[in-house]
């Protein structure tokens, strides 16, 4: 028997899962190593091996934050900039757009540049946009700079020269000389060779920028594997969905930028419906994606290091990297989330997170801060029972938390704990705003995909601001972006600017057997797929859109018409121009047989148990007893009372597993996992459904929180 091995590394925990030719599912939540990632991935792995033998092992899959956490807290390599001359002050000069906290500010300084100025160098040469050398390169400019590089001790660097995608010669070769001296070099034309100096420059700089440190990392994990008896491959999830080698990814570390949100939304998209909305609430963050015809979208330019809401990824705020991601919003709405009170008095949710350590002040960790986890175990939504991670929770120290919110805003405990719990719902419902209604599009029609360690316990809360009648929580909720890993197939885009090119079917062609070499497949070979589309724009503007290939010119321009209309809302007609060509190529991995993770049957899930007694003015006092709580065996169902403002406050709910759920069952209940809690409100019915997933069904009109969908939501006071 094989064995297939997905780990996600989140904020604050990191999750395992395994899959046997059998169908096995074993999965592990631990929490996050932030000092050493990879201690906390073992600790996992070795969990879920659990005397298997680690040899059998034929496939590690990793999404990981790393090359996001370095280009965030500016940790990587410092980074050479080599350019054509009179363009070194391309980068530092920058770009960027204030955000509304800027905008009047008289003393507001932009942030640093990726690479500092003087640290930027030019080379003699100069090549036209269709690939004409107008000025020779000049070998010895470029072994000055070799040598300045060199003395200054900078191991890394980008070579980005002018309309290097047009005829890549010059660059080659500056970089064959900056690799006398220089340890690492990435060139542009290497990168990602399309249109746009800057956005361009700063990819290949961030690619250079975290490169060592992903090459260093993968070469550890490896290492560190082995030492477990595990020498099978090590692939890393790219942030366009796709899987790639560890030796691509080393290569190619900006492609991973997004790495580990991407495999969230594989698990949505494989749930079943063809017209989802991805919702991944973790410890740290939520996020939220659009799937439409069973495909996740995908931009091919992000920010990353901005600021404002959703992850830093506001256009102008931040670092533009041009790479395939799949297009998500992304907010500081998490588990860990700190609830805090600002000057003027008013309630706020996050972005500042516990993390892992010293998480929630339930955790018992010494964390004392209320967090939304301890908000959710205050309003009974959370079991005691049960652990976050092989956290033990406190319910104590999570009245004690909240506490010193209701305090100064002169609420009952169990008031202060829902306005936290409806504020931090309100800001992941402004990431899903983002995704579908800011773009145009109506999410009544979609399904809402939830997962995540928190997303269930707030899913249907989120559902309810657009009317959204059907969530959906999948087999393994809690550690789905782990699952989603497994399902992911070899994958890479290669793209190329070619201006009035006369032979587009040759660029095809090319693009193609560069992403095959990449990732050591034959084009021919059985379940290769190659994808091609087409950078499209009306002559004489500078923006593109990206549409599907097709040879035939009148359809591909009607192709481009319809998109214009989707995106900008103008039925326009013109002459136009193909700018790039891109191809993603596909490969099959070999897969043990048996179910997907989403359709494998439910793991161990924790039992209900007592909540134990209430002193907040309108709790009902101690419950009924719950049956047994120990995390072994069949749990029997029980009951516990929960916060609902539609019946007036706690109320003795029933607690069910996903092996102990009837059929069907009005709201409100409480569906525990071993890994998240499912919270069905009043005014749904929540029903068993195929492969050990759960459905949530909207009955009836909620008088549940329907605020504002605002990006500023979180900043609100529910109280």
């Amino acid at each position: 028997m094989g064995y297939t091995i997905g780990v996600d590394v989140g904020g604050t925990f990191t999750d395992v899962v395994l899959r046997g030719t059998s169908g096995t599912i074993a999965v592990a939540k631990c929490p996050s190593t932030h000092d050493d990632p990879i201690a906390g991935m073992l600790t996992g792995v070795t969990r879920v091996l659990a005397g298997r033998d680690p040899s059998r092992v034929t496939r590690v899959v990793h999404a990981t934050t790393l090359a996001t956490n370095a280009v965030l807290e500016r940790t990587g390599a410092r980074v050479a900039f080599v350019t054509t001359r009179g363009f070194r002050a391309a980068v530092p000069l920058g770009r960027y757009a204030r955000v509304e906290e800027d905008r009047y500010d008289l003393r507001f300084t932009p942030p640093p540049p990726p690479v500092a100025p003087g640290d930027c160098f030019e080379v003699t040469e100069r090549v036209s946009a269709r690939g004409d050398v107008l000025v020779p390169l000049d070998e010895e400019s470029a072994r000055r700079a070799a040598r300045e590089i060199a003395a200054r001790g900078i191991e890394s660097a980008a070579v980005c020269l002018l309309h290097a995608y047009a005829n890549p010669a010059h660059e080659r070769r500056v970089a064959e000389i900056l690799r006398e001296s220089v340890p690492a070099v990435v060139t542009s034309s290497e990168t990602w060779p399309e249109i746009r100096e800057y956005e361009r420059a700063t990819t290949t700089i961030i690619s250079a920028y975290v490169g060592p440190l992903m090459a260093s990392y993968l070469s550890r994990l490896r290492a560190r594997l082995a030492e477990l008896g595990i020498r099978a491959p090590v692939h890393v999830m790219e942030s366009g969905g796709g899987v790639i080698s560890a030796e691509l990814a080393a290569r190619r570390a900006v492609a991973t930028i997004e790495s580990g949100p991407a495999a969230g939304v594989l698990a949505a998209a494989g749930a079943g419906f063809a017209d989802a909305i991805s919702f991944d609430m973790g410890g740290t963050t939520a996020k939220a994606c659009v799937v439409r015809g069973g495909r996740p979208e995908v931009t091919h330019e992000f920010h990353v290091g901005g600021k404002g809401s959703f992850g830093g990824r506001r256009a102008g705020t931040g670092v533009p990297i041009k790479t395939p991601a799949i297009d998500l919003a992304e907010v500081g709405a998490g588990g860990g989330s700190v609830a805090w009170q600002d000057p003027a008095g008013a309630l706020r949710v996050g972005p500042r997170s516990a993390g892992s350590f010293p998480g929630p002040a339930c955790y018992g960790l010494g964390g004392s801060e209320p967090t939304v986890t301890d908000a959710n175990l205050v309003l009974g939504y959370l079991s005691p029972a049960l652990s976050a991670g092989s956290v033990p929770l406190s319910p104590a120290l999570a009245d004690k938390a909240l506490d010193r919110l209701a305090g100064p805003l002169g609420v009952s405990r169990a008031r202060a704990a829902y306005a936290v719990h409806e504020i931090v719902s309100a800001s992941m419902a402004s990431a899903v705003h983002v995704v579908t209604v800011q773009r145009g599009i109506d999410p009544r029609g979609f399904a809402l995909v939830a997962f995540g360690g928190a997303g269930p316990m707030h899913a249907a809360r989120v559902a309810e601001r657009f009317g959204i009648a059907t969530v959906v929580v999948p087999a393994h909720c809690g550690v789905a972006s782990a699952a989603g890993l497994l399902a992911g197939e070899l994958s890479t885009d290669r793209v190329l600017t070619r201006l009035d090119e006369p032979d587009p079917e040759a660029v095809f062609a090319a693009l193609a057997g560069e992403a095959a070499g990449d990732l050591g497949v034959r084009l021919a070979a059985p379940g290769v797929r190659v994808l091609r589309s087409v950078d499209v724009r009306f002559r004489g503007q500078s923006h593109d859109l990206t549409v599907p290939w097709s040879a035939e010119r009148a359809a591909l321009e009607r192709a481009f018409f319809r998109r214009y209309a989707e995106v900008y809302g103008i039925a326009q007609r013109g002459e136009v121009e193909l700018v790039s060509y891109r191809v993603r190529l596909t490969a099959p991995l070999p897969r043990p047989s048996g179910p997907s993770p989403q359709a494998g049957p439910p793991g161990p899930a924790g039992s209900p148990a007592p909540a134990g007694s209430r002193d907040a003015p309108d709790s009902p006092g101690s419950p009924s007893p719950a049956g047994s709580h120990g995390r072994a065996g069949a749990p029997v169902p029980g009951a516990r009372p929960a916060y609902f403002p539609e019946l007036g406050g706690y109320a003795e709910v029933p607690v069910h597993t996903r092996d102990t759920l009837p059929a069907t069952a009005p709201g409100p209940v409480i569906v525990e996992d071993a890994e998240a809690t499912i919270v069905v409100p009043p005014g749904w019915t929540v029903t068993r459904a195929a492969g050990g997933a759960v459905h949530l069904v909207r009955t009836a009109a909620s008088t549940g929180s329907t605020g504002s969908t605002d990006s500023d939501a979180s900043t609100g006071s529910a109280v």
